[in-house]
């Protein structure tokens, strides 16, 4: 407890330093966020608003994690998911930004580069890590053997809570709140579980710090980030954030919990997907428009208060994800 606690804390103050250099130099290089025209209306006066300051999580939780974990091999599984998925972002953004492609790495490379990291972690998990092929139902505690589709199959759920977190990423505060929320429960979860050890092998105590150490990455960044945003956190954020999950559901054996952990992201997710798949064979939109934020801002909601909802409905999910699992 007190270890993760002091990588909280530590992870949260290196951010809240980290922002008052970082964001005058990525204004200073013009990477200002380019607002898309389809969006709402209200969105186009962030034009120019510094993006990348994702980049503050990348040294707040490397420090972290390195002062107060020991170093056991899960940790360097979580930095490959964490720092894996957050390179995609930073190259999309790069691209975005710095190249002026207006819409950085295409759609396919994006997924295919996200499928290498995804298969390469579960990978690790599995054979060196001693994982298992194995999904854990919650509360029955039922195990359903996948064997070789366990590959498969988590490369995909992977790819889509990382991309989940990267659609919750579009109003100020909006996916650092709800990912510090989300990193907190895992931080419970993983203090609980040392005192029951249900899955030997694993050191709960360097999972618990990890979790610590991007919650208060995450709450440093929300200081800068909160409505209105001075900086926005761009993919190699948001990217980042969800490679971070998703490898402490791989490492705990948590992936069907993180459905409910995470419930805010997924809601966000299937909006886009539903209003997709609605528009092309139906010919309409489910949503005002999506992702699902979008859709409460075109009713009339004010930002501030879609973000509040949001975040209470993330609190929500992680108090009944911790409920099942107590």
């Amino acid at each position: 407890m007190k270890l993760a606690l002091a990588a909280l804390i530590t992870s949260a103050i290196i951010a809240l330093l980290a922002g008052p250099f970082l964001i005058p130099l990525l204004r200073k290089l013009k990477f200002g966020q380019v607002i898309r025209g389809d969006g709402p209306k209200e969105h186009l006066k962030k034009a120019g608003t510094p993006t990348m300051g994702g980049v503050i999580f990348l040294p707040a939780v490397l420090v972290s994690v390195l002062l107060w974990s020991k170093s056991s091999p899960g940790v360097w599984l979580l930095f490959l998911s964490f720092f894996g998925f957050g390179v995609i972002g930073l190259w999309d953004d790069l691209l975005k930004v710095a190249f002026r492609r207006s819409l950085g790495l295409r759609a396919r490379e994006k997924l295919i580069l996200q499928f290498i990291v995804a298969t390469l972690v579960i990978y690790i998990a599995v054979e060196l890590l001693g994982r298992g092929t194995q999904i854990i139902f919650p509360v029955s505690g039922w195990r359903l053997e996948l064997s070789w589709l366990y590959y498969p199959i988590m490369a995909a759920f992977l790819v889509f809570i990382v991309n989940a977190v990267n659609f919750t990423d579009g109003l100020d505060g909006l996916a650092s709140g709800v990912s510090f929320v989300v990193y907190l429960g895992f931080v419970l979860i993983a203090l609980f579980a040392v005192e029951n050890a249900p899955i030997p092998g694993v050191d709960y105590g360097d999972a618990a710090v990890v979790a610590a150490a991007l919650a208060g990455a995450c709450l440093g960044f929300l200081f800068f980030n909160r409505h209105p945003a001075k900086v926005f956190m761009g993919d190699v954020g948001s990217l980042s954030l969800g490679g971070g999950l998703v490898g402490l559901s791989i490492l705990t054996k948590t992936e069907v919990l993180l459905l409910l952990l995470g419930a805010v992201y997924v809601a966000e997710a299937l909006s886009v997907v539903l209003q997709v798949l609605s528009f092309r064979f139906l010919g309409r939109r489910i949503f005002l428009m999506s992702p699902l934020h979008h859709h409460f801002e075109e009713k009339g909601w004010h930002e501030s208060k879609v973000v509040r909802v949001f975040f209470l409905a993330a609190v929500l999910s992680v108090c009944a994800a911790l409920l099942l699992v107590s």
